[in-house]
This record gives C-alpha cells, sequence and structure tokens, in this order.
C-alpha cells in the first residue's frame, strides 16, 4: 500500500518538523512521499531554520512535495520585489503577521535564495484521489481557474464541509484549530496551531483509496 503524509503549518518549528519527519520514517521505513502545504515560517523563532531543512531534501527513498503557503507569499512581496515596485502596505501586513520573527532568525537578512525558492514553490498538487493545497479550493471554480488568491488565502466557514466534484478530496491547512484536525468527508484541515501548542498531527493517505486519512500521527513537543 503506497501511502502519502501530509504536515500542514510549522510557522518557524524545527522541533516539530524534525519530530514529524521521525514519526513518518518510522512508519514507513522504505520510503514514500509527504506534502508540506505551507506556512514554513514566520511566529515561531526559526524559520530559517525550517527552510534550510526543507532545501536540504529527503534521504533516499523519499520524495518531499513542498507547497507555497500564504506567509511565504507575504515574505516574497515584502522582500524580493524591488524597493520601488513594493508598497508599505505589503511589508507592514507581513511584519505584523510574524515576519519580525522571521527576520530575526535570518539575522536580518534573508538570502535571495532562500527568497527565490519561496516564490518558485507550486501552490497546489495533485494525484488520484486528492488536492493538497495550503488553504484550500472553491468548488465552483475549475481547477484551472484557482490563482493564489484562493490556494493560498480561502478561508472555508467553520465546520462546513466542502467536497469538490469529481469525489477529490481536499487536504489543507491555513485555519488553526488546536483541538483538530478537522476531519469531513470532503475536506481534511491538519493545521493545529503548532506554532503555540507543540503538537502537530500528520495525515496518513492511502494512495490507491479515496477520500480522507486512513491514520493520524501526533507529535507534541514542549
Amino acid at each position: 500500500m503506497k501511502q502519502t503524509f501530509v504536515v500542514a503549518d510549522l510557522h518557524g518549528r524545527l522541533d516539530v518538523l524534525e519530530a514529524a519527519l521521525a514519526r513518518i520514517e518510522e512508519r514507513s521505513p522504505e520510503g514514500g512521499k509527504v506534502v508540506f502545504t505551507g506556512d514554513y515560517i514566520d511566529r515561531g523563532p526559526q524559520s530559517r531554520e525550517v527552510i534550510e531543512r526543507l532545501r536540504a531534501g529527503p534521504k533516499p527513498g523519499w520524495r518531499w512535495v513542498i507547497l507555497k503557503g500564504n506567509h511565504e507569499d507575504m515574505m516574497v512581496r515584502s522582500r524580493l520585489r524591488p524597493a520601488g515596485d513594493r508598497s508599505v502596505r505589503d511589508d507592514e501586513r507581513w511584519l505584523a503577521n510574524g515576519g519580525t520573527e522571521t527576520l530575526d532568525s535570518y539575522n536580518g537578512d534573508i538570502p535571495h535564495s532562500h527568497l527565490t525558492w519561496a516564490r518558485d514553490l507550486p501552490s497546489i498538487h495533485r494525484d488520484k484521489h486528492r488536492i493538497y493545497v495550503h488553504a484550500g479550493v472553491d468548488p465552483q471554480v475549475p481547477l484551472s481557474g484557482h490563482d493564489d488568491s484562493i490556494l493560498l488565502w480561502l478561508r472555508y466557514p467553520a465546520g462546513k464541509d466542502v467536497q469538490y466534484p469529481g469525489g477529490l478530496h481536499t487536504v489543507h491547512g491555513h485555519t488553526p484549530n488546536p483541538e483538530g484536525p478537522e476531519l469531513y468527508k470532503g475536506r481534511t484541515n491538519l493545521d493545529t496551531l503548532a506554532v503555540r501548542t507543540g503538537r502537530l498531527v500528520v495525515g496518513v493517505f492511502d494512495d490507491d483509496r479515496p477520500g480522507g486519512p486512513v491514520d493520524l500521527l501526533e507529535v507534541k513537543v514542549d
């Protein structure tokens, strides 16, 4: 049985990332696929270290799919655009949403290579049975018509199940619930506010079986 493991919002918690990877590798020593759904930076203390770990890549036998989150998008808009092409609002928005902590982790100077890496991350991944994104998808819009304003920023109404046409199950983060994950027929939200709780739940999905996770792997770092 081939499986996909999904890791949601890390927000500068390298300790949580390492704990999650150890648990995943323990579960599947032969390897597999891990999808990261974005928000690797901001708010937590180790944004630089998280990006460096992800850029280093997986062990042999593993495939990583690293998606973009809205916090990577904010950082890119604030730091990568030429000074004359970015607005004060871009800077203020990012800094007010955790960018200050990210800058601190870089001692104020984010390498250009890290910014272009974040800029070039894909915003969506799809397999036979599921759509993986940071925030969500709109069932009224064809996937080809989705842009980052949806994929990185959409908020589902609290408690609402949404089924994308064709029976595709959506796996996302972005909307924090420390009591999560939130499991519905049409979507799974894996954002458990790990930056504050130290608790992250990895979704385990059977590549040959539609729907939600077949298992959940919980890690907790004090």
